[in-house]
C-alpha cells in the first residue's frame, strides 16, 4: 500500500467534487510532515492556490475539511500552517495498513515491468588488480540493477573490460625484463596483483632510464620517448595489432592471470555479470558508423584525412572520431559497442556507471547517437560519480599507492573482528560463524560506507570510521536487524487483524517510516540513486531503537499493545532487509 499516493488520489476527488478543479494526482505535492509541526503528511498547496484563486490558507481549511468530511475512517484531523496543509490519518487506518503489511508476501515491486535495462558497471584495466575507487563503480552498478530489478525491469548486468593498449604492453614488457619467468603459481601471488606489480616495475624502470638520459644531456621531453623500455612498450602494441604470435601467446597468458584475480574478488564481494565485453573485440567496431555519419553529413573530413565531429552549437567543440591514418579513438569503439549491445538485448535503457570524469565524453557519445537518429540513444544514461579518496589524499595506480580491493576487504575484515571482539556478545558463536559475521560486517560497513554517499560527490574512505557500531554505518543498521531478531524469536506476533487501538508518539514515528519505504525505493529508481536507501535503513533503524528505548515490547501495557510492537518490530525488520539487500548487504540474526 502506498500511502501518499492514497491522499493523493482522495485530494484530486475532492479537488474535482467540491471544487471542480480536475488534476492529476501526481501533480500534487505531498512530503512527510516535518517534526516540529503536528501531522503525519503536508500537502504543497502554492501551486493550487493560484489557479483556485484563492489564499493559500484560506484554500487549506477548505481543503481540510472536506478530506476529513468525505473521508472520516481516513482522515483525522488537519492543521494549515501558512501554505501548507497537515494531515493526520486516522489510527484505523494505521491499523488497517499494518494488517496489509504484516500479509503481504514480498516487497518486490512492478513498476518497471516490461522495461529492459542494461548496466554496465566495473570496467577494470588488465594491467592492474581492481582497487578502492573500482569498489564504489561495482557496489554502485550492482545496487542500482539490483533496485531496478527488484522494481519490475529486466536487467542486464554488463563489464567492459579494457584488454588491450599501451598500458597492457607495459605490464607485458616489464614481465619479459624482469620476471625471469615468474607466474602467480610460482610467487603464491594473485594474478591481477602479480601482473599489477609488473605494470609499477614498468613505471619505476621508466622513471629510471628517464633520468639516466636527462642526466647524459637529453631534454626530459626528449627522454621520455627515447627510453628504451617506452621504445620496446611502443614496438609491442605494433606488433600486439600486427598480430604476431608470440606477442598474442604472452598478452593471452598475463590477461589470463588477470582475469582469474578479478574473479575471485568479484566473488568475495558479492558482484556479477551477464555479460562480458572485450575491447580487443570491440575496438574496430565503430568504423562503420564513419562512412555512414559522413554520408549523412553529421561527420566531416580535415585536411590530414581524419573525421570529425563538430558539437559547438551544442556547448562543447569539435569532436575527433577516426584518425587521418584510419585508426580509432575512443570514442568511435563506444559507438559501435552501444549498437553492439542494442542488436543483442534491445534495450530501453542503458546506464554507464563511469567516473565524473568522463562526463564530456558521455555527453558527446550520446549526442553523436542522437544526430545519428539512433533509436536507443535518449536511453543513454551516465550515472556519474565522484572519485573516492583517502585521508592521505588521492591514489595514483603508476606510483603503486592504489589501495587494491582485495587488501581494502582483508583491512575491513581485521577491523570487524577487533570491534566484535570488543563488544563481547559473541561467546556462544562457533569460530566458522565468527568468521561468516566478521565478513559480513566487513563488508556491510564497507558497502554501506561507499554507498551512503550522493554518487555525484568525492568521497574519503576511512576504515574504522565505517564500521562503528553506533554511528551512521552499516554495522549500526545490521546490530539493529539482529536486535529485532532475538526479540522476535522469543515471540512472534499472531495473525489477523490488530483491535482498535491508538498509537503513542514512537509507535507512530517508527510507523511512518515504515510506510515510507516505497516512496524511497522510487526516488532511487528515478535518481539512480542508491544512497537514498542506505540513508532510510539508517533512519528506520534509529527510529527503532528510539522506539525500542522509550516502550517495552515483551512487557507492554496490555496484550493488544505487545500484538502491535511485535508487529512494527517485524515489519521494520523486514524493511532493513530489503532495503540493506537492494545495496547488496547482508544482515545477521544474531549478533
Amino acid at each position: 500500500m502506498r500511502v501518499i499516493a492514497q491522499i493523493k488520489e482522495m485530494l484530486a476527488l475532492v479537488l474535482d467534487e467540491a471544487l471542480h478543479y480536475k488534476t492529476a494526482p501526481e501533480a500534487l505535492v505531498i512530503n512527510s510532515t516535518k517534526p516540529e509541526f503536528e501531522g503525519d503528511y503536508t500537502l504543497v498547496l502554492f501551486s493550487l492556490a493560484k489557479p483556485l484563486r484563492l489564499a493559500p490558507e484560506k484554500l487549506g481549511e477548505q481543503l481540510g475539511e472536506l478530506l476529513v468530511q468525505r473521508f472520516p475512517a481516513q482522515m483525522a484531523r488537519y492543521t494549515v500552517i501558512k501554505g501548507f496543509l497537515n494531515l493526520t490519518l486516522t489510527d484505523t487506518y494505521w491499523l488497517q495498513f499494518l494488517d496489509e503489511q504484516a500479509t503481504r508476501n514480498s516487497l518486490q515491486e512492478t513498476w518497471l515491468h516490461g522495461k529492459k535495462v542494461m548496466v554496465e558497471y566495473s570496467s577494470p584495466n588488465t594491467n592492474k588488480p581492481l582497487h578502492l575507487g573500482h569498489l564504489r563503480n561495482i557496489f554502485l552498478g550492482w545496487s542500482v540493477a539490483e533496485i531496478l530489478k527488484n522494481c519490475g525491469a529486466e536487467v542486464i548486468k554488463t563489464c567492459v573490460v579494457n584488454d588491450r593498449g599501451i598500458h597492457i604492453c607495459k605490464s607485458m614488457i616489464a614481465w619479459q625484463l624482469f620476471a625471469n619467468g615468474a607466474t602467480p603459481l610460482s610467487t603464491d601471488t594473485k594474478g591481477d596483483h602479480f601482473v599489477g606489480d609488473y605494470y609499477v616495475k614498468f613505471n619505476d624502470e621508466l622513471k629510471r632510464q628517464i633520468e639516466q638520459l636527462v642526466a647524459s644531456g637529453r631534454t626530459k621531453q626528449e627522454a621520455e620517448k627515447e627510453a628504451p623500455i617506452m621504445k620496446a612498450t611502443q614496438q609491442m602494441l605494433l606488433d600486439w595489432e600486427a598480430g604476431k604470435p608470440e606477442v598474442l601467446s604472452l598478452w593471452n597468458t598475463m590477461n589470463g592471470w588477470v582475469y582469474e584475480g578479478f574473479e575471485q574478488t568479484y566473488r568475495q564481494i558479492g558482484a556479477d555479470f551477464q555479460k562480458t565485453y572485450y575491447e580487443s573485440n570491440t575496438y574496430l567496431l565503430g568504423k562503420k558508423f564513419v562512412s555512414e555519419g559522413l554520408a549523412q553529413g553529421v561527420f566531416f573530413t580535415k585536411e590530414d584525412g581524419s573525421t570529425w565531429i563538430d558539437l559547438t552549437a551544442e556547448g562543447l567543440d569539435q569532436k575527433l572520431v577516426l584518425r587521418g591514418d584510419g585508426t580509432s579513438v575512443y570514442i568511435t569503439q563506444d559507438l559501435g559497442l552501444a549498437q553492439e549491445k542494442y542488436n543483442e538485448f534491445a534495450y530501453d535503457q542503458s546506464i554507464y556507471v563511469i567516473a565524473d570524469e568522463q562526463n564530456y565524453h558521455m555527453k558527446v557519445l550520446q549526442l553523436i547517437l542522437e544526430k545519428l537518429q539512433k533509436p536507443y540513444a535518449k536511453g543513454i544514461f551516465h550515472l556519474s560519480y565522484g572519485m573516492v579518496e583517502l585521508p592521505s589524499g588521492r591514489m595514483k595506480s603508476r606510483e603503486g599507492t592504489v589501495v587494491d580491493a582485495d587488501d581494502i576487504v582483508a583491512e575491513m575484515i581485521a577491523v570487524a573482528r577487533r570491534k566484535t571482539e570488543e563488544l563481547g556478545k559473541v561467546k556462544d558463536f562457533t569460530a566458522e560463524e565468527l568468521e561468516s559475521l566478521y565478513r559480513m560486517l566487513a563488508l556491510g560497513a564497507l558497502k554501506f560506507f561507499l554507498l551512503r554517499v550522493d554518487p555525484k560527490k568525492k568521497m574519503i574512505f576511512n576504515p574504522e570510521e565505517s564500521i562503528d557500531f553506533q554511528g551512521f554505518t552499516g554495522p549500526f543498521v545490521q546490530y539493529t536487524h539482529a536486535r529485532i531478531c532475538s526479540l522476535l524469536k522469543k515471540e512472534a506476533p499472531r495473525s489477523g487483524p490488530l483491535p482498535a487501538i491508538s498509537f503513542l508518539p514512537a509507535e507512530r514515528e517508527l510507523l511512518l517510516q515504515i510506510a515510507h519505504y516505497p516512496v524511497v525505493l522510487e526516488q532511487a529508481v528515478s535518481e539512480q540513486n542508491p544512497s537514498v536507501l542506505a540513508i532510510y535503513a539508517f533512519t528506520l533503524a534509529k527510529s527503532f531503537n528510539s522506539f525500542y528505548n522509550q516502550h517495552s515490547v515483551m512487557q507492554a501495557e496490555s496484550a493488544e499493545k505487545k500484538q502491535l510492537r511485535l508487529i512494527l518490530a517485524q515489519q521494520t525488520a523486514r524493511l532493513i532487509d530489503a532495503a540493506m539487500g537492494n545495496l547488496g548487504i547482508a544482515v545477521p540474526q544474531r549478533m
